[in-house]
């Protein structure tokens, strides 16, 4: 019965809770005890909280028993990652220097949370500060992929996206920094989106007008991601991006209504990158079919966009070296020397090198705006090909289909880093499984600040698949 409770959707779980057929101390008993029995396994929880955790979830049930008004995700566990500040609860930032931080205040998202009913459990893993999309951290070792002991979670969000895989807990709050929520939600055959810039408050960033970093859902389903949308969405001072977006209903718009039948759509297998897995493209062939069948109008894209590793390269870590160069000279060798490293090459690049890459974003923001003048949808795959193995280096080149083709930025996700820059929201879902078994994910890009759109397409493409009755052997 535990482990029925815990392979059931926020969604499904809100309205079980509301009718008093689940009751949030039992779901929060299986989440923890499902915790504490993977861990071991999966290693991808930094910190547990179980005693603030069960202290919630018998005042959460105690509000339903009084029959009190009850909020969007009254009840429902959830996890946040290791990099979103959590009162009164650990937060290391994957860091050994941060090993004993512990925030007095929430990030505005996950105070949003917690103010419609959610509940905190554990914060996740993460590389430290985010810097990559393996999961891994001198603090806590590596973080593995449910679906195989021999691959990668992904990363940057690796504990993020296995804790709900694994079918931990059903929904949780990552980061996107370059692809940090859809690489290994891919990877894991989960839902991740990026939304727009300023749909959910960053307060945690430090330059909040040049971001191009975004705090997000992790979930299994799209109609999770939206109830986790509109949990978190909405205007607050400590981001400019944000003012005045008000948020619309996404928890309608994540539900598979209606079809495609009008939409125009552009599709690109490659988006200028040289290697896909052959898997990955069969995998993404069949996505496009799908949505044919839906109603869509199928438009191959045939623009290229500019190499955009070095642009992002450029714009990312020389934010890195002004917000961690200090502290690497400061705390020595307790920094992941991959971090080090790339700050290190930050060193190279001048006022003006940062400045012409951001004129480089303007121009990349103009171009996709112009495909979407009179499209309405971007489709890509959200990875060349699936989990790398476990054991992979940053720096060292990956494989695709036994070939060995480069460094693992530029050739693993070059579909994901364009809209941390632009700002345009994206989607990943599972198209999938390759020929090992394991996940493939489908991206849906749409119009800046039109997460209404993507989710619903998202949310047609989902219910006309059966990924969704696969879950991972642990």
């Amino acid at each position: 019965m535990a482990e029925d409770l815990c392979r059931l959707s926020a969604a499904t779980l809100r309205d079980k809770i509301g009718k008093k057929e689940v009751s949030p101390v039992e779901l929060m008993t299986a989440v923890l005890a499902r915790a504490e029995k993977l861990q071991p396994v999966l290693n991808c929880f930094i910190t547990l909280v179980p005693e603030m955790a069960m202290a919630a979830a018998r005042k959460a049930e105690d509000d339903v028993m009084k029959g009190e008004a009850l909020g969007l995700l009254h009840g429902i566990p959830f996890a946040a990652k290791d990099l979103v500040n959590t009162a009164g609860v650990r937060t290391t930032f994957g860091a050994l220097a941060h090993e004993n931080n512990v925030p007095k205040e929430d990030a505005i998202a996950a105070a949003r949370m917690k103010a419609v009913g959610a509940i905190l459990f554990g914060k996740t893993t993460t590389p430290e500060f985010g810097h990559k999309a393996l999961t891994d951290a001198p603090l806590f070792g590596r973080t593995r992929n449910a679906w195989s002991a021999e691959r990668t979670s992904g990363g940057s969000s690796g504990g993020a996206a296995v804790a709900v895989a694994a079918g931990i807990g059903p929904i949780g709050i990552a980061t996107d920094g370059g692809g940090s929520t859809r690489i290994p939600a891919a990877a894991n055959g989960m839902v991740g989106l990026k939304q727009s810039n300023g749909v959910i408050p960053h307060s945690q960033v430090a330059d909040a007008f040049g971001n191009y970093t975004y705090v997000t859902p992790m979930t299994r389903t799209v109609e999770d991601t939206g109830l986790m949308l509109w949990a978190m969405a909405g205007p607050h001072p400590s981001d400019p991006w944000s003012i005045d977006v008000q948020p619309k209903d996404y928890v309608t718009a994540a539900k598979p209504h209606g079809d495609l039948k009008g939409k125009r759509i552009l599709y690109s297998a490659t988006l200028g990158t040289r290697f896909i897995a052959k898997d990955v493209r069969a995998s993404f062939e069949r996505a496009l079919g799908k949505l044919r069948d839906l109603g869509a109008d199928l438009v191959e894209l045939t623009d290229k966009l500019p190499d955009m590793e070095p642009i992002w390269k450029v714009i990312n870590h020389t934010t890195w070296r002004a917000r961690f160069g200090d502290m690497i000279m400061r705390e020595d060798n307790k920094v992941t020397p991959s971090l080090v490293r790339q700050v290190a090459q930050a060193e190279q690049w001048s006022g003006a090198d940062y400045q012409r890459a951001m004129f480089q974003r303007t121009d990349l923001f103009r171009l996709v705006q112009r495909w979407f003048a009179d499209a309405d949808y971007l489709v890509t795959p959200t990875l060349t090909r699936t989990a790398l193995p476990i054991d992979q280096d940053l720096f060292e080149p990956i494989r695709i289909d036994g070939i060995e083709v480069g460094e693992l930025r530029r050739n693993w996700f070059p579909y994901t880093m364009p809209f941390n820059i632009t700002g345009h929201p994206a989607i990943t879902v599972c198209s999938g499984y390759g020929d090992e078994g394991l996940p493939i994910g489908l991206q849906i890009v749409g119009r800046f600040r039109d997460e209404v759109s993507v989710l619903r397409a998202a949310a047609l493409y989902e219910a006309s698949e059966s990924w969704l009755d696969r879950w991972p052997e642990l």
